[in-house]
């Protein structure tokens, strides 16, 4: 357990390390490629840990130096695994993982924790059967453990619903190069979280392979085809910034992160939008991005493009004179906690009034008070309550290592606010 001492912020510049989202994917797509690669700025954590390590699991070669990877792509030839592949609660890893197991060859299990077992896979399970892959849930849930018995992938086209995850739709992305008739997708629902998509075709196109696209509702990619060996550099993680632009915003400090811009496709660069709307001031410079707190009045906001945002939002919104609406959050229910529930919660805890339904959530703001705050094993709540403590004495978390799931260097930023 640990204790936020509340103290005052001092105008600060910090970093953040490299991008959960851009380096799995870019794990994936180096061990797919056609060479050897190159990935500066990877974020080393435990959950691109578990992708690295199911990789290698499949015969890929991997050595990592801090945040300097090297991967020998093997242009889409991966050996079988005897053993299941254990991906914790990784969602990105077990969904991407799911259909590249399907390049390779023989049966492989693919595993987590008790939490992953009950968080959705059918639908890409079932995007894959249309390929003829056989890929089965394999306590019928409809979630994990997953069996995939992989063979040579045709490709055609698929319908898929991407209503519960985008990275349904990634995890086809993904390996379609490596189909012999290249792929067709057509979503039938959704997708949510957008921009995730827009990063993996970012990707794959700084990797060689072309996609074809018609909004979000139809993707079409040539067969027969690997991707390019190169130097990948991860940017920043704009999720991990959001946390410290979020300090600024309720003590009325200026925190600067450095090296990201409003070019960014990471989606939760419109964390700065909301922020704005509520009262910060936003400076884009040369060196990064800066907030500056004022203050906070609550707002309506849809936040179906950025749903990893929404707990620190909540925890902004706590501060925020009125009640703040946020809107098409559905999915937050299956992740690594259920993000709305959870969050509310622990909000009560804290004095603030707070409720929500299966797709929104309602903040009314006033002032905390001392809690033991309970993350649920939730990276995303360990940090966003960190910020509570920075106006509220008293706030204590709990388990808050859970933070080494995507920033295992959170608490140490974190501290360099006061000094």
């Amino acid at each position: 357990m640990i204790e936020i001492q509340s103290r005052p912020v001092r105008n600060r510049t910090v970093e953040v390390p490299g991008s959960k989202s851009y380096t799995h994917r870019t794990l994936i797509i180096s061990a797919l490629s056609d060479g050897e690669c190159e990935i500066d700025n990877g974020l080393d954590s435990e959950d691109t840990r578990l992708t690295r390590d199911a990789l290698k699991q499949m015969g890929i070669e991997i050595h990592q130096h801090l945040s300097l990877w090297t991967i020998k792509g093997n242009c889409g030839r991966l050996k079988p695994s005897e053993i299941p592949i254990f991906l914790g609660n990784s969602g990105t890893s077990m969904r991407l993982l799911a259909a590249v197991a399907a390049l390779g060859s023989g049966r492989y299990v693919l595993t987590g924790t008790p939490r992953m077992q009950s968080r959705p896979i059918q639908d890409l399970l079932d995007g894959l059967g249309q390929l003829d892959v056989h890929a089965r849930s394999l306590n019928q849930s409809g979630c994990p453990p997953v069996e995939i018995e992989a063979r040579s992938i045709q490709g055609g086209r698929v319908f898929l619903n991407c209503g519960a995850s985008s990275q349904y739709l990634s995890a086809l992305l993904l390996i379609s190069p490596y189909t012999a008739k290249g792929m067709e997708i057509v979503i039938t629902e959704g997708p949510v979280s957008k921009p995730y998509i827009d990063m993996t075709t970012d990707i794959m196109e700084q990797a060689g392979v072309r996609v074809e696209r018609n909004g979000y509702e139809r993707f079409c990619i040539d067969g027969r085809q690997a991707y390019r060996s190169g130097r990948f550099v991860v940017e920043p993680d704009v999720s991990q910034a959001g946390y410290f632009w979020a300090a600024a915003a309720v003590t009325g400090a200026t925190v600067t992160v450095c090296n990201i811009s409003m070019e960014s496709r990471q989606g939760d660069i419109r964390l700065l939008d909301v922020l704005k709307a509520m009262g910060c001031w936003i400076d884009a410079g040369t060196k990064g991005i800066s907030v500056t707190g004022g203050d906070l009045r609550a707002i309506e906001v849809d936040m179906g493009s950025m749903p990893d945002m929404v707990p620190t939002l909540a925890v902004v919104a706590a501060f925020a004179q009125g009640t703040t609406v946020i809107t098409n959050i559905g999915q937050l229910k299956v992740k690594e906690s259920d993000r709305l529930g959870s969050v509310v919660n622990e909000l009560r805890k804290l004095g603030i009034e707070a409720g929500c339904d299966d797709t929104s959530m309602w903040i009314t703001g006033g002032k905390p008070h001392d809690g033991l705050i309970d993350p649920h094993d939730d990276h995303r709540l360990a940090m966003s309550f960190a910020i509570a403590g920075l106006k509220t004495q008293g706030i204590r978390i709990q388990n808050e290592i859970c933070v080494e799931k995507s920033f295992p260097d959170f608490w140490n930023v974190f501290e360099s606010l006061f000094q």
